[in-house]
């Protein structure tokens, strides 16, 4: 996922996909514990999004204060 395309989401709906992934993190590292994962880089990219939205909420808050 692409910040430009984050930018254009609003907040409630990058908050809901920020839960979304963190629970995706949950059940990746659950699979690995038990080591059911199949695609280990999955976890990488979903801490990236994480990274991502919550970069881009924080953006958001600072614009907002700002105006």
């Amino acid at each position: 996922m692409k910040a430009s395309e984050l930018r254009d989401m609003s907040v409630e709906e990058l908050q809901t996909k920020l839960t979304e992934l963190k629970e995706e993190l949950f059940n990746l590292r659950f699979q690995l514990a038990v080591n059911q994962l199949e695609n280990s880089s999955r976890i990488g990219a979903v801490k990236k999004d994480i990274a991502r939205i919550s970069t881009v909420l924080r953006q958001m808050e600072l614009n907002g204060a700002e105006a």
